[in-house]
């Protein structure tokens, strides 16, 4: 088998990249910027299809206004609500996520919905459009955003859904879950499996049923009864989501989660966590011991920030626990943030 060398683009190309980059002014990500513009060039070769390349100039696009969208707004926490579209206003579940949604934001979140009818509009009527996001979706019947956000300037309409889950993932500080269809349960799934393989960082998952329902009761006895049993999860994995049918209660353990805990990063073979209060040395004494199991590497311990975390200023006075983490256990890492919080 003949092997290829990786495509390239011409030197001359290259210069001309930077000069273009220059002439722009400058930034603060040129590099990334020269490697999408290099990336870019070479999609001039023939062995693209246009609708190929189509999907890429889309996707940029997309995900460049989303983040440009969110970017005024990153330093608010904000919870994602998915759930039917079908739901009517007359439908208690319907009620309850307006509930959830006025209750979330007075509690000083915002609220990103996929902008459309059913739970979609009723997180949106909650938390009000002052403090909502809409991420809609171009489908092939036109789904209209609703009245709440349809005339905000935080209304943003995906072609792809890839690029709108994207969205909600990369800019949710909890996600929330009311009864839905195959569209719920994908999102649902999808946030799971993120969080299970460590490719999103921890979250709350809450799932609100109507008072008494047993929608989630049913869905978490197969996850039990079939994937956790048949070895098919881990048992800790069940630990990545909640369910209830208050949302107060979910509201509390959203409001919970970040009692202490702040937020985590890898920083080369250390898993940071950033914390609101440093464990006393006995806490720290006990989380080796009880959380020995995910250790690969250095033991837990008080760390000062480090030079790659480049952290805010406003991150400056946050604490440090710092631990070798193996990199596969989610769920017990969601169970070591439950910890953290109680102390």
């Amino acid at each position: 088998m003949q092997l290829h060398s990786p495509p390239s683009i011409s030197p001359e190309s290259r210069r001309r990249i930077d000069e273009l980059i220059r002439a722009q002014g400058g930034g603060a990500n040129e590099e990334w910027v020269a490697d999408i513009l290099e990336n870019a060039l070479l999609l001039l070769g023939p062995q693209y299809q246009r609708g190929d390349v189509r999907i890429i100039q889309t996707a940029v696009r997309e995900l460049r206004y989303a983040f440009q969208l969110f970017a005024p707004y990153r330093d608010q926490r904000k919870v994602t609500v998915f759930g039917s579209a079908r739901l009517k206003s007359t439908d208690v579940e319907y009620q309850q996520a307006v509930e959830f949604g006025r209750k979330v934001a007075e509690a000083g979140f915002m609220v990103i919905t996929g902008a459309g009818p059913g739970i979609m509009q009723a997180g949106h009527e909650g938390a009000g459009a002052e403090h909502s996001f809409g991420a809609n979706i171009r489908l092939p019947w036109e789904q209209l955003a609703n009245p709440v956000i349809a005339e905000d300037r935080k209304l943003i309409t995906f072609r792809y859904f890839f690029t709108r889950k994207l969205t909600f993932v990369r800019h949710s500080d909890a996600i929330v879950l009311f009864p839905g269809g195959f569209g719920t349960m994908d999102e649902g799934f999808e946030a799971l499996t993120l969080m299970q393989t460590g490719k999103s960082r921890p979250m709350p998952l809450v799932l609100i049923d109507r008072p008494g329902g047993t929608f989630w009761k049913t869905w978490d006895r197969h996850l039990r009864d079939h994937l956790m049993r048949n070895g098919l999860i881990s048992e800790e994995d069940v630990h990545l989501y909640q369910i209830t049918d208050d949302p107060d209660e979910a509201v509390r353990w959203i409001r919970r989660f970040y009692r202490n805990f702040h937020s985590v990063r890898f920083v080369r073979e250390l898993l940071v966590m950033r914390l609101q209060h440093t464990p006393s040395p006995a806490a720290v004494e006990a989380l080796n011991e009880d959380f020995g199991d995910i250790l690969s590497g250095a033991p837990f311990s008080v760390h000062p920030p480090t030079v790659e975390e480049r952290p805010k200023p406003e991150h400056q006075g946050l604490a440090r626990l710092a631990f070798g983490f193996n990199r596969r256990s989610y769920g017990r890492l969601r169970q070591l943030i439950d910890v953290l919080n109680a102390m």
